[in-house]
């Protein structure tokens, strides 16, 4: 099958591009320039007519990119037209009417270069983020894993597992044959220097995720705190309902912010109280959870606040910062217990001492996003394959005698297939051919 697809964003521009990949690439193209296929790799203007009455539709680019010398490994195609949302619907409906073509789905290119091997996972997980980063943190990390440093390490921890599984393979087929005794010696030693190795990267505060999916804040608070505000004031843009009726917000509304390049989620929610109302009730329960969540809590509260049952453990924690909001109002008495967590007084009415907070969230984001090593894990994908891999090697160190290799080479198995899904490579006869390269087994 052949897919097609606008490659550019969608909505008027300059120049849009049109995808096509598969099989039937060069009938598109010579359906819809009528002209010998260009050069490959080589940008040819031509005219793209409707129909065989040459009812010219636009005139623009051509790249033909035969496979598999091409980003999906098929015969692929690419048409540079003016960005108008007519010429592309015209386009893609001529297209459409030609046998063995369909509309693309969301991310098929992408999967085809995957499984054609152009790419592996890891670089296909990275290409989504890249086109998805709002920050430049977000897209050096996009870049630092497409270059395949991830990709490396990982394979490297892969190989070196093969390798040991083919030693304890070769002894459970030929029973007879004694390996040598420094490789007996060295088996348990290799794997616990790769487990070393996968804990220490286990072990990196989820930086990768925090920058691929943003540090989470959380304001929360009591009612009528001022919290809504806050969060239109850090937006720059009115996202919540404000109102001086008490229990206003009653679901979570999310902003994602760009804090100096740092990407953040920023979560209003609704405020804490002692409420009968069922669905407050929900929306309380949906604050709290989010405030447990969360990778730092902003709590909101004004001067005479008296309940911190909600807040005390995070403020403690040094999770949370302590906003006494409303000091417009020149309230002198503020509770002695708000003291004791060194709140910062603001006024969002006035816009008084917010960049002192702002700064002060600034210091928390610096501290969350340096890692102390390379970041390897960007999504809970990759941390639960690692942690199932470690899982499957602590189980094989614990068989120490010959008559449990049975059992540790599954141990091994399942823990490099493990570590093959992160790359997207799982393959048993790559244990085969280590096998017959080390041991020379059938000579």
């Amino acid at each position: 099958m052949t897919i097609y697809a606008l490659s550019s964003g969608p909505g008027l521009a300059g120049i849009s591009v049109i995808r096509v990949s598969g099989p039937e690439t060069k009938k598109v193209i010579m359906t819809l320039s009528e002209e010998k296929l260009p050069e490959p790799r080589v940008a040819s203007l031509r005219k793209f007519n409707k129909n065989k009455d040459n009812e010219l539709i636009d005139e623009g680019i051509l790249i033909w990119f035969p496979g598999p010398a091409s980003y999906t490994g098929q015969d692929m195609a690419e048409f540079h037209v003016h960005g108008s949302k007519a010429v592309v619907d015209s386009i893609q409906e001529v297209i459409s009417k030609i046998d063995g073509c369909r509309l693309a789905e969301p991310g098929e290119f992408t999967k085809i270069a995957f499984q054609n091997g152009k790419i592996n996972l890891l670089k296909a997980e990275s290409i989504s983020d890249l086109i998805s980063s709002e920050t430049e943190i977000q897209r050096q990390q996009a870049i630092k894993i497409m270059t395949g440093k991830s990709s490396d390490k990982f394979n490297s921890l892969r190989t070196r597992l093969i390798k040991i599984l083919s030693n304890i393979e070769a002894k459970i087929d030929f029973p007879e044959e004694d390996l040598p005794n420094d490789i007996l010696k060295n088996i348990h030693s290799e794997t616990k220097s790769i487990k070393n190795e996968i804990e220490k990267i286990l072990n990196d505060q989820k930086v990768g995720e925090r920058i691929r999916e943003g540090f989470k804040i959380a304001i929360i608070g009591p009612t009528n705190a001022g919290k809504s505000s806050l969060l239109n004031f850090l937006s720059r843009r009115d996202i919540a309902i404000v109102s001086e009726i008490a229990g206003t917000t009653r679901d979570v509304i999310e902003a994602h912010l760009n804090l100096d390049g740092f990407p953040v989620v920023m979560s209003d929610t609704a405020g804490i109280r002692d409420s009968k109302n069922e669905i407050e009730k929900k929306g309380i329960k949906l604050a709290l959870k989010k405030a447990d969540d969360a990778d730092l809590n902003i709590v909101v509260v004004e001067p005479k606040t008296v309940d911190f049952t909600h807040f005390s453990k995070d403020l403690k924690s040094k999770k949370a910062i302590l906003v006494v909001n409303k000091s417009d109002l020149q309230n002198d008495q503020t509770n002695d217990e708000i003291k004791n967590f060194d709140p910062i007084h603001i006024s969002i009415k006035e816009e008084k001492n917010l960049d002192q907070l702002i700064n002060l969230i600034k210091e928390h984001l610096k501290n969350k996003f340096i890692s102390t090593g390379e970041t390897y894990i960007t999504r809970e994908r990759h941390r639960n394959n690692l942690k199932k891999c470690l899982d499957h090697l602590n189980d094989f160190e614990e068989k120490k005698t010959l008559e449990d290799f049975d059992k540790a080479a599954e141990d091994l198995r399942l823990a490099t297939r493990y570590l093959g899904m992160l790359v997207g490579k799982v393959d048993v006869e790559e244990v085969l051919s280590s096998i017959f390269n080390d041991f020379c087994i059938g000579k």
